[in-house]
């Protein structure tokens, strides 16, 4: 069986996890991961937009492709 090693992140996110095991800590926990996340993929989304790599004409492409088959 092949080991596992994990990103510094997954520890630390194990560690806290071992903090609280509630439904409600987990659900607040998800919220904050959630807008971390949200607001990196918007600041990166706002790069690509201000740099020229992403623009109305390949939003207008990106809508008409069948995303599943990726």
């Amino acid at each position: 069986m092949k080991a596992t090693v994990f990103t510094p992140s997954q520890v630390h996110l194990l560690k806290m996890f071992a903090l609280d095991k509630t439904q409600k800590g987990l659900e607040e926990l998800k919220s904050v991961l959630f807008q971390y996340y949200s607001s990196r993929m918007d600041n990166k989304l706002k790069e690509m937009w201000d740099s020229g790599e992403l623009d109305q004409k390949k939003l207008d492409e990106i809508n008409t492709m069948d995303l599943h088959k990726l």
